[in-house]
């Protein structure tokens, strides 16, 4: 598939119809790049002969954070021959949609909807949100390119500690070790750094994070498979469940094509089965943002019917839709790699398996079986996106949110996997070396 795209679309591009894409199915440029990407061959090879052995003998509460600064530090090195701020400094980008802003934040808010289609691409395509957070760094005295970076894959890195505490709360700390080097590992940290879309990501893995772990703890939860992190006071887990429902209600503000992850803390509820005060808090929490920004005069459908229109008039309207039906699968093999392709049968047949065999919480299947529940909600928010055309082009940015849990998956393979860990690891170099991305 991924060679059938990348060829297919070199001859459409030759005969003039694929207008925007210089390299299709990814929103890049070919390139050749070798001796810049030594240190990152260095890191990986360092990585994949460190990873399994620290993910199995670490105690496990600092090993998320080792997984978080691995997830960062493979971005960064992979980012380190393009620069690491640049994708966030041309005209298009959020930055430079800040000076309309000024010192009047809200003023502009309510004024985003008339005015968006003077502002930067980025900006008229996405909600509000995420130039307020660019806004408040700025005005906290973090202001500039550095610092923005520094924020998006500080943020969208520590999306692997999250999802790694997810995964040991629904399928077992056993299977979240093993997941852990994958997650470090991954291709998608391609687009960590330095991608918007990461800051995505790494809200949406801890908005997941939370509603999970309050879920298990709140002592209803039949599967078995309970963070112990998680038992607590009732407050305790309120104030968990209300931070993940915040988080939650942000996402919609963030991209619109964030809806479809709802599949996501979906799947973990259905799994967890949380006591009824759990769910309250969760939805109390879920609401405050959507309340927040229609009180500050921010209309979250207008927002999708200008973006419709901004996409509507601008080149990406024009890209072949049964095209990129099939190329933005494509891309997102690419994004989760071989191992996760590999794995990926063989999970989502356990979770088959222990959806048609038994409750969702049910205590007869084995915990593991629980792990294809998370690629399997991933992959139909992806699909959603597909095939409603809604994300067509310029997925290998788009979609990390969701290419994320599809990596867990891999956890499947039997330790240490360092063969599994070296394809990937491959994979991520091959990409950089041949690929110049503006992100």
């Amino acid at each position: 598939m991924i060679v059938g795209t990348f060829g297919t679309g070199a001859l459409l591009r030759r005969a003039g119809a694929m207008p925007v894409d210089a390299f299709p199915p990814l929103h890049a440029q070919a390139r050749l790049l070798l001796r810049p990407l030594l240190p990152a061959v260095a890191f990986g090879l360092v990585a994949v002969a460190v990873l399994p052995v620290t993910a199995r003998r670490l105690p496990w509460r600092p090993l998320p954070a080792v997984a978080w600064l691995g997830s960062v530090g493979w971005a960064v090195v992979l980012q380190l021959p393009d620069g690491i701020s640049r994708p966030l400094t041309t005209p298009t980008e959020y930055l430079a949609g800040l000076p309309a802003m000024g010192d009047d934040p809200l003023g502009w808010l309510r004024g985003f909807t008339m005015e968006m289609q003077t502002f930067p691409t980025h900006v008229k395509g996405h909600p509000p949100l995420p130039m307020l957070v660019l806004w408040t760094i700025q005005w906290v005295g973090l202001a500039g390119a550095g610092w923005a970076a520094a924020l998006v894959i500080a943020v969208g890195g520590s999306a692997a500690a999250a999802i790694a505490v997810t995964v040991r709360v629904i399928a077992g700390e056993d299977v979240a070790r093993r997941a852990v080097p994958f997650l470090v590992l991954s291709p998608v940290a391609l687009w960590v750094a330095t991608s918007m879309d990461a800051f995505f990501l790494g809200v949406a893995a801890w908005a997941v994070a939370l509603v999970t772990v309050a879920a298990a703890g709140s002592g209803s939860s039949p599967t078995g498979v309970v963070d112990p992190g998680a038992r607590g006071g009732s407050s305790k887990r309120m104030a968990v469940a209300f931070a993940g429902g915040l988080l939650l209600g942000s996402l919609p503000y963030l991209s619109y094509g964030l809806l479809p992850i709802f599949t996501l803390p979906l799947a973990a509820l259905v799994l967890t089965r949380p006591a009824r005060p759990v769910l309250i808090a969760l939805a109390a929490g879920s609401v405050v943002v959507p309340i927040a920004f229609t009180i500050a005069g921010f209309s979250w459908w207008d927002g999708v019917v200008g973006t419709h229109v901004a996409w509507h008039i601008s080149h990406g309207s024009r890209r072949p839709y049964a095209y990129f039906l099939v190329g933005d699968l494509a891309v997102l093999a690419l994004l989760v790699g071989p191992a996760a392709a590999m794995a990926l049968p063989t999970a989502l047949r356990r979770a088959a398996v222990l959806a048609f065999t038994t409750s969702p919480g049910g205590r007869r299947r084995p915990a593991p079986d629980r792990l294809g529940w998370l690629a399997a909600a991933a992959l139909a928010g992806v699909l959603a996106l597909d095939l409603s055309g809604v994300t067509s082009g310029e997925v290998e940015r788009i979609w990390i949110p969701y290419a994320a849990w599809v990596v867990t998956v891999t956890a499947v393979h039997r330790p240490p996997g360092r063969t599994m860990l070296l394809a990937q690891t491959a994979t991520a170099l091959v990409i950089e070396a041949l690929v110049r991305s503006p992100w």
